[in-house]
């Protein structure tokens, strides 16, 4: 069975391990870019991922990248506390939940693809176009330095991202993303050690926030910060020239949209001057970064169908949503596993081998199979995250206290609060109980 994938970012990436771990060989990984330099800043690998990443045999490999958080706290813009909740191993999952820097885990798999299946990626392809063949397979175009290259494969995933190729060519009119209305500003500093060195700090409302975590263990009262500045309004002048219009999208998204624009720290830092609390001075973090990378916050609307013909879509490409939750790479690396148990599975039952020419008519099964597992999920869990997921507990603090309060349980009962958090982990697939109980993604593995 010959298996294209477009895109080498983490969902690519991890799209192609799972799929060699489900007894798949015949697979190309195709990325547009000339090299894979493992840009970036912080990401969030929720337990789920870390379980999946675990049954790959990889958990090692990420471990060594970042740190795990062991609480999470939520403040408001005065540094009181709304919300705090233990993370990982000490919520009571079998997987920790790791910080990372998604650059050194984008590497990371990029050698375990290369360890594992060879020299598979193609650089420098950029998808143009896509058709189906009589015989079921796709035959795919890449506008490549020395021209047009063309690929036959009996399966075609698009794994290239918001502004996926695949999904524009299946949705030519869906235009740019639409804008939240919010900037967010990422960086990466080295500063005093955040609290105990293992907390995740999210604090403010709906109309600014802060939020910062650790990549990396103290040494000598210092270590390397993920953070992320987020602000309604203040942005690239094409988004507020947008929203003085009423208009929630702006073209210039489609070049605009990604982690590497950089922007001076000043400003921003400016932005939060009298955001300095017991142990977090939000201006100096900001100020101190080593960069500054500017992003509209936007997503893409939910789809009514990932699928056509033998191509499908992973990660951002199939579900682009806010980063409220710290859930986007975790929710590609579920997506690979889920297309390669629901692959694997199938070709198993139809009984054909996974050769060259073997298990095709199993590919239409697992392809419905594994849109049927995830897209209804992805879709419930975009509205969530529309809604602020988890950091709703900030907003409601915000409405029913904007100028702080003596005691949190007045403004926000505990079971309220703990509803909310408690909430999002069930549509985001990681409820300790859930989680810990349901079956592996591993084909073959015991049910």
């Amino acid at each position: 069975m010959r298996i294209g994938i477009i895109g080498a970012g983490i969902g690519g990436l991890a799209t192609a391990l799972s799929l060699e771990a489900a007894g798949f060989r015949d697979i190309t990984v195709h990325e547009r870019t000339d090299e894979i330099r493992g840009l970036g800043v912080g990401l969030n690998l929720l337990p789920h991922a870390i379980r999946e990443l675990t049954e790959l045999g990889l958990r090692e490999r990420v471990e060594a990248l970042g740190v795990a958080p062991e609480t999470l706290v939520y403040m408001n813009r005065f540094g009181q506390h709304i919300w705090s909740e233990p993370r990982g191993l000490g919520a009571g999952y079998r997987w920790p939940q790791l910080s990372v820097h998604r650059g050194r885990l984008q590497l990371a798999l990029r050698d375990a693809v290369v360890e594992r299946l060879g020299d598979v990626i193609r650089l420098g392809h950029r998808l143009v176009g896509v058709q189906s063949e009589a015989d079921g397979s796709e035959t795919v175009r890449f506008a490549a330095d020395d021209g047009e290259v063309e690929a036959r494969y009996d399966l075609v995933i698009g794994a290239d991202g918001i502004h996926s190729a695949l999904r524009a060519l299946r949705y030519p009119h869906e235009g740019a993303p639409p804008w939240s209305g919010l900037t967010l500003w990422r960086g990466v500093v080295d500063a005093p050690v955040l609290v105990d060195g293992r907390t995740m700090i999210m604090a403010g409302d709906g109309e600014q926030k802060f939020v910062a975590y650790p990549l990396g263990a103290p040494v000598d009262g210092r270590q390397r910060l993920n953070f992320i500045a987020e602000r309604r309004g203040v942005g690239p002048f094409e988004c507020l020239r947008d929203q003085r219009r009423g208009a929630g999208t702006f073209e210039s998204l489609r070049d605009r949209a990604d982690w590497n624009r950089s922007v001076d720290p000043a400003p921003i830092a400016a932005l939060f001057s009298d955001w300095v609390f017991d142990g977090l001075d939000v201006p100096a973090i900001i100020a101190n970064a080593d960069e500054i990378l500017e992003y509209p916050m936007v997503d893409r609307d939910a789809l009514p169908q990932w699928t056509f013909g033998r191509t499908t879509l992973v990660g951002d490409a199939a579900h682009a949503m806010y980063p409220n939750g710290s859930n986007g790479g975790s929710q590609a690396i579920l997506d690979a596993r889920t297309l390669a148990f629901h692959l694997g599975t199938a070709v198993a039952a139809d009984g054909g081998p996974l050769g060259a020419d073997g298990g095709l008519a199993a590919i239409d099964t697992a392809l419905a199979g594994y849109e049927q597992a995830r897209r209804p999920a992805m879709t419930a869990l975009l509205a969530g995250t529309r809604a602020t997921g988890p950091e709703r507990v900030m907003l409601l603090a915000a409405e029913r206290a904007p100028q702080g309060f003596a005691r949190i349980d007045d403004v926000i009962p505990r079971a309220e609060r703990e509803e909310i958090a408690n909430a999002y982990k069930r549509a985001a697939g990681f409820d300790p109980s859930i989680l810990n109980e349901r079956a592996s993604l591993t084909v073959g593995a015991p049910a």
